[in-house]
C-alpha cells in the first residue's frame, strides 16, 4: 500500500498512576510493522511521575495533562477528541501489543467496509496460552461477557467473525461511527462505557469484527478493580440497559433481565460483609436512582436506530454459565 494511502491510526492511551506499565506498552507501539500512527496519553493527573517519563523518553508521544482524574471515560475522550486519525483506538497503559497488530486492524478496516469497531485477540500478558477475551458477547438477560474468558488458547478463535462488541482495553472505532454515535458516555466514568458504546454502534447498524490477527497481551485488572470496579459495575450495568434496550427487547426478555439483576443482589446481601459485595449493591441502588435522569439519553438512543429488532435479537447470546 501506498504510504500516502495508509490511513492514520490513533492509539489513545488513558493513564492514572501507571509508571511501572508504560515502556512495555510504548516500546511495543514503536515496533509497529504499520507506521502511520499517532500515540496520544491521557493523564488522570497522576503522582507516580509519568508525565516527566513520557516527556524525556518519548518525545513522539501527544501527552495530555488533565487536572484532576477524570476517569477512564474522561481520559479516553479528551484523546479522542485530540485525535487527528480516521481510525481511533482505545489502549490499555498495561498491555504489549503485537509488532503486527496495527497492520492487522488496518488490513480488516480495509477488507470491511460495513465494520464500525474491531476487536482484538486479548491474552493475559503473564500466561500468554489464557485468553482474556475475543470480543464481548451480550446475553439475553441482559449481561455483557468476555467470549473465551479463562480458556486456553487452542485455535478456537482463530477466525474472524462478527461479534456484539469490543473491549474497550484494545478497541478501534472508524472516525465516521464515532462522528455519528458519538464517544464514551462520561456517566459511565469507568466500566461497561466500551458495551455502551456498542449497543450505539449495533442500534446504528454498525458491525463489530473480531480479528485473531490482532493480538495483545494485559496485564488483567491490574490498574483497577476491587471495590471501585464493584460499585460501578453494579450501577453501569443497570444505566446500559435502561439506556440502549429497545422497548420490544425488554418486553421479550424483560423477566430474564429483572430475575438476573435480583439474583445479583441477593448474592451481594448474601456476601454483605464483603466490601466488594457492599460496593456492588450501592451501585445498583446509584443505577434505580439514575435511571430517570437517564431518560432523556435513552430517547436520543433510541431514536438512532436503524436495524431490526430481529437483527439485534440475533446479535443477542443465551444466558452464559
Amino acid at each position: 500500500m501506498d504510504r500516502q494511502a495508509q490511513p492514520l491510526l490513533s492509539i489513545v492511551i488513558p493513564n492514572w498512576n501507571g509508571l511501572k506499565f508504560l515502556k512495555t506498552c510504548l516500546d511495543a507501539l514503536r515496533a509497529q510493522t504499520y507506521r502511520t500512527l499517532e500515540v496520544i496519553i491521557a493523564d488522570n493527573a497522576s503522582t507516580d511521575g509519568s508525565q516527566v517519563f513520557i516527556r524525556d523518553h518519548y518525545p513522539e508521544v501527544i501527552l495530555i495533562e488533565l487536572p484532576e482524574n477524570r476517569g477512564f471515560t474522561g481520559a479516553c475522550n479528551a484523546g479522542m477528541q485530540a485525535a487527528k486519525g480516521e481510525l481511533i483506538c482505545l489502549l490499555n497503559n498495561d498491555t504489549e501489543v503485537d509488532s503486527g497488530w496495527a497492520a492487522a486492524i488496518i488490513d480488516a478496516f480495509t477488507r470491511h467496509p460495513e465494520v464500525g469497531l474491531i476487536a482484538s485477540k486479548m491474552l493475559l500478558f503473564d500466561r500468554r496460552d489464557t485468553i482474556h477475551t475475543t470480543g464481548d458477547y451480550f446475553t439475553v438477560e441482559g449481561r455483557p461477557g468476555n467470549r473465551g474468558v479463562w480458556q486456553r488458547d487452542e485455535g478456537q478463535y482463530d477466525r474472524e467473525e462478527y461479534v456484539f462488541s469490543a473491549c474497550g482495553g484494545s478497541s478501534v472505532y472508524r472516525r465516521t461511527m464515532l462522528d455519528q454515535i458519538g464517544l464514551l458516555d462520561d456517566d459511565f466514568f469507568f466500566s461497561l462505557e466500551d458495551v455502551d458504546l456498542g449497543w450505539r454502534a449495533q442500534l446504528s447498524g454498525w458491525r463489530c469484527l473480531y480479528t485473531p490477527h490482532a493480538v495483545v497481551y494485559h496485564h488483567l485488572s491490574a490498574t483497577g478493580g476491587g471495590v471501585t470496579a464493584s460499585y460501578y459495575d453494579g450501577r453501569n450495568l443497570i444505566l446500559l440497559l435502561i439506556k440502549n434496550l429497545p422497548t420490544a427487547i425488554w418486553r421479550k426478555y424483560g423477566p430474564l433481565i429483572l430475575r438476573s439483576q435480583l439474583k445479583t443482589a441477593w448474592q451481594a446481601l448474601r456476601a454483605w460483609r464483603g466490601p466488594a459485595a457492599r460496593a456492588r449493591l450501592r451501585g445498583m441502588l446509584r443505577g434505580v436512582i439514575d435511571a430517570i435522569r437517564l431518560w432523556p439519553k435513552r430517547r436520543a438512543v433510541q431514536q438512532m436506530r436503524t436495524v431490526s429488532i430481529e437483527y439485534l435479537e440475533s446479535m443477542l447470546s443465551p444466558p452464559q454459565g
